[in-house]
């Protein structure tokens, strides 16, 4: 009787351990759903990564939790990366969004050629060609059409990093700022690659 009793006691632990760690799951769940219901649409709101055209700093099915305050009292700034509706662009709507990354802010002249991007801060005569260490190695930043815009208030020239696919200001101009919803302040998944952006412009 003693050694059945024994036999029974590591099932009865085992299954404790389970049931312990089943309750710990759905607590971690129910917290992050709360957060996720306070936050939605007034500090910050979930964003998943659709397509390719941010390869390599972010992939399709990155998951990430966007900052809506920042752009509340300071303005985007060059390399930032952000999200923003699509309602403007032909096809697009409210609810949709893509994530791009800033070439060019209000009163920047911008000028693609030869593969490079030209950058004339605040439109002035000096120029310069542009060094991004966020594209992949060898991919040039093509046009179909010639790209010579100089930035108005509330305006910006934003790129894909993956510039080969990428459907960005070289198609559909600049964004204006009533569009921007915000920009990456954490990636949550995958599991492997979670980052915590404090400057988005150098991607960690």
């Amino acid at each position: 009787m003693e050694q059945e009793l024994q036999s029974q006691q590591p099932k009865q632990e085992k299954k404790h351990f389970w049931q312990s760690e089943l309750w710990d799951i759905i607590k971690t769940i129910i917290v992050f759903a709360l957060i996720y219901f306070s936050i939605k649409g007034y500090v910050a709101q979930p964003f998943l990564v659709k397509g390719r055209s941010m390869e390599q700093t972010f992939s399709d099915g990155d998951y990430l939790i966007v900052d809506q305050v920042t752009y509340n009292f300071t303005e985007p700034q060059r390399s930032e990366v952000i999200v923003f509706h699509t309602e403007f662009i032909p096809g697009g709507n409210e609810r949709e969004y893509y994530i791009k990354r800033v070439i060019g802010i209000p009163g920047d002249r911008v000028v693609i050629k030869d593969g490079e991007v030209i950058l004339y801060e605040n439109n002035s005569s000096a120029s310069k060609t542009l060094d991004e260490e966020y594209i992949i190695d060898g991919i040039k930043t093509l046009s179909q059409d010639a790209v010579d815009v100089v930035l108005k208030e509330n305006q910006y020239f934003v790129l894909g990093d993956n510039r080969g696919n990428s459907s960005d200001s070289r198609y559909w101009g600049p964004v204006d700022k009533k569009y921007i919803v915000g920009k990456p302040f954490i990636r949550l998944f995958p599991f492997n690659t979670i980052t915590l952006f404090n400057n988005n412009s150098n991607n960690e």
